[in-house]
């Protein structure tokens, strides 16, 4: 089986060519998705969340107020530091669960779709990295324009993140996102090829890593 990672920037259209993927019947594993199974009302991480940043995180329901969560990582370094502390090594362990479930089906191909890629995990264990790429100021506009982020908080969530045209650098693919949708499938289905056709995977890479072993 060949383990992908898919990434990028906020901004850049991520999501977006995950759903492609899938429409194509790829299989994806979703670290979003991963990080609200890990923080649901009971279990461990959301435990864990509460006790380093207090209870008003809380709301009147028991739910993580993610809004309010993340009013406070993005503006403070340390306190993103300790949330990933808490967050990765449980997510990870999820989306290894998810890869093992996919390998038993006979999964040829696995999509790791993880926003901090290079920030929390790196390549290990991957046979490549799509990132997904849109350069910074069609980024900031996209925040601004499309999901009504004010332009100051626009580039908070930009900064806290590795630079775009930096993960552009490292990864071995990039799918080029400045255009419509049309023009957005046309690089999926051409990086997506190339993907396909490298050399297959190792088993499992995920039974490597302490982290995952607990």
């Amino acid at each position: 089986m060949k383990l992908v990672g898919l990434t990028g920037g906020i901004g850049t259209g991520k999501s977006t060519v995950a759903a492609m993927l899938r429409a194509k019947g790829v299989c994806v594993v979703d670290a979003d998705e991963a990080t609200r199974a890990v923080q649901v009302p009971g279990s461990e991480g959301l435990d864990r969340i509460v006790e380093a940043f207090g209870p008003d995180l809380l709301t009147p329901s028991g739910e993580l107020d993610r809004a309010r969560l993340a009013s406070i990582v993005f503006k403070d370094p340390r306190a993103r530091q300790r949330l990933n502390a808490i967050v990765h090594p449980l997510v990870r362990a999820w989306m290894a669960e998810r890869v093992r479930e996919a390998a038993g089906r006979g999964e040829p191909v696995v999509v790791l779709d993880i926003p901090l890629l290079y920030e929390s995990r790196g390549e290990e264990g991957l046979d490549a990295v799509i990132v997904v790429y849109a350069p910074p100021e069609l980024q900031l506009r996209r925040l601004v324009e499309l999901r009504g982020m004010s332009e100051a908080e626009a580039r908070e969530r930009i900064a806290a993140q590795m630079p775009i045209d930096e993960k552009r650098r490292r990864a071995r693919y990039v799918i080029v996102n400045t255009g419509d949708l049309d023009q957005l499938r046309a690089e999926v289905e051409r990086v997506w090829g190339q993907v396909t056709a490298g050399p297959p995977a190792a088993d499992d890479p995920f039974s490597a890593r302490p982290e995952d072993r607990g």
